[in-house]
């Protein structure tokens, strides 16, 4: 969260088009008086479909998406449960339990802690870039010293956020029957609180947020580059298929005709759409493993994902990543390390959704707003 999937393999994805005068001649102007150029049409509804791409894509990632991400997470760190929820039908009647029990924000909490993490790693990365000669944004012609800069400065932006990742996974994660309602400052609150040692008893199993540090870090740059890599291969081959299937009959002295909205602005949604699911399938058992961690000693209490209408405390004793690797192992199987995976499935069946109606809508304004126009012939081979 709060990285941009593209930031490897960055492409110029300018939306500005250059206004021309119709007569080549140059035009004399008063002196006081310079005519100013309007925006097109299609340049004004270009600019308010990229604020609304940007918009929906967060609302979608950050709110939309959180009530799978909450049964996910309660289901990864729930201790010996009787169902894995290795798909989303055995989801649904649990989902219907716990809603019948908990008010309707339930599946919503810890969404202002999420965006305040984001913030937090966007602020972080932003100051680190402003002081060190790390590129924040890079290309696919950048040199390998150039795309090293730019994962350390990921690097130290995702270590400055690592307490506020946890402090944030606590709240999204902790049954709202047992637990007051928390404020937007409460992360920070428990962020600082944890990294100080503040309010800590000697003798928990809490583990100290610098031990989490390398195995945060290492998750996290781990899925921004394989995002990275998926993104550029298909925006390429998206870019590619364009090419073949473009029809040489609409080519205008030679130069290929204006892509409509739909062929500009789908192939980045359904890049996006494609990183997220494979890295989230890729690095699943190593995000189950580091959430068991973030949530050792700190006494919280989960919804049963076996019944619906219980809590239960999450009481563990891992003395690192390796020991709860082979606890998981030994107690629960490989199948454990997918513990919800029905709620990731959920989940990008509803983006999916969401991509069709996408789809429906840029095929429908470019249609209705902008159709294809036919090459004039030139006058001597009309008939």
């Amino acid at each position: 969260m709060g990285d941009r999937p593209l930031g490897i393999f960055n492409q110029n994805r300018s939306n500005v088009y250059s206004i021309q005068a119709e007569d080549s001649k140059p035009i004399k102007h008063d002196e006081h008086h310079i005519p100013q150029k309007k925006p097109s049409q299609r340049s004004q509804i270009d600019q308010v479909v990229s604020l609304g791409i940007g918009a929906s894509s967060l609302v979608l990632e950050k709110l939309l998406s959180l009530p799978c991400i909450v049964l996910r997470r309660q289901c990864q760190v729930h201790p010996n449960p009787e169902k894995y929820h290795l798909t989303p039908f055995t989801l649904l009647p649990i989902m219907i339990r716990q809603q019948k029990h908990q008010r309707f924000g339930a599946y919503w909490k810890g969404s202002s802690s999420i965006l305040v993490t984001w913030s937090v790693y966007t602020i972080s990365e932003t100051i680190i870039s402003e002081f060190t000669p790390f590129p924040k944004e890079i290309s696919r012609h950048s040199s390998l010293r150039k795309i090293g800069e730019h994962l350390l400065l990921k690097s130290l932006a995702y270590a400055v956020t690592t307490p506020f990742y946890i402090s944030s996974f606590i709240e999204t994660i902790q049954s709202d029957v047992a637990t007051e309602s928390t404020g937007i400052f409460d992360c920070c609150k428990e962020a600082i609180s944890r990294t100080v040692g503040w309010g800590v008893p000697q003798t928990t199993r809490l583990m100290s947020v610098w031990r989490l540090i390398f195995p945060t870090v290492a998750f996290k740059l781990s899925r921004y580059i394989l995002t990275s890599v998926v993104h550029y291969t298909t925006m390429s081959r998206v870019h590619m298929e364009q090419q073949e299937n473009m029809d040489p009959s609409t080519s205008v002295d030679g130069h290929s005709p204006e892509k409509s909205m739909y062929e500009r602005y789908f192939p980045e949604l359904l890049a996006s759409f494609t990183s997220n699911l494979i890295a989230d399938i890729m690095l699943y058992p190593f995000e189950t493993i580091l959430h068991k961690l973030y949530v050792q000693g700190t006494r919280t209490l989960i919804d049963n994902t076996d019944t619906g209408t219980e809590v239960i405390p999450v009481i563990t004793s891992y003395k690192g990543a390796v020991d709860c690797i082979r606890s998981v192992i030994v107690e629960e199987g490989i199948s454990g390390f997918y513990k919800g995976f029905g709620a990731l499935v959920f989940q990008f069946a509803l983006h999916a959704f969401v991509l069709k109606c996408a789809k429906v809508l840029f095929e429908f304004i470019s249609r209705e707003y902008f159709p294809k126009k036919p090459r004039m012939l030139p006058s001597g081979q009309r008939k």
